[in-house]
């Protein structure tokens, strides 16, 4: 019996824990690479931006429920002294691709900025994705 309850159990949540949408992006400054991993979320506002290296700030944001994805929005930001400044902003909209494997997003992104001409690089890929 404890058995039989259990199993129902992970059959129940199962669905639940499988089925969230995941945005995986990595972005990569001075030859260094962070991995940026998001969930879905029902406000952008509060997602923060995170820092890359003291010289840009990169903000992913995907909105939805569960494994619905309603839009995704990635945000750079080169950091000034007065305040950080948007230099990039991308507005990825349904139909996502859907099934087991991740989806490629966004590509491979060079981004420059600043007195010198840094270059910020970020590509993102989506995860269970439901119809």
């Amino acid at each position: 019996m404890k058995h039989a309850v259990l199993a129902l159990a992970c059959l129940v949540l199962a669905p639940s824990v499988w089925s969230a949408a995941l945005l995986r992006c990595e972005v990569t400054y001075a030859g260094s690479t962070q991995v940026f991993e998001t969930g879905p979320v029902a406000d952008p506002y509060p997602v923060p931006s995170r820092d890359m290296g003291g010289r840009f700030w990169f903000k992913p944001v995907m909105v939805g429920q569960g494994g619905r994805v309603d839009y995704v929005k990635l945000y750079a930001y080169l950091d000034t002294p007065k305040q950080p400044v948007l230099i990039h902003e991308a507005v990825h909209l349904p139909p996502f691709q859907t099934g087991a494997t991740p989806y490629a997003l966004t590509g491979t992104h060079h981004l420059y900025a600043g007195p010198v001409e840094r270059e910020l690089i970020y590509s993102c890929t989506l995860h269970g994705v439901q119809p």
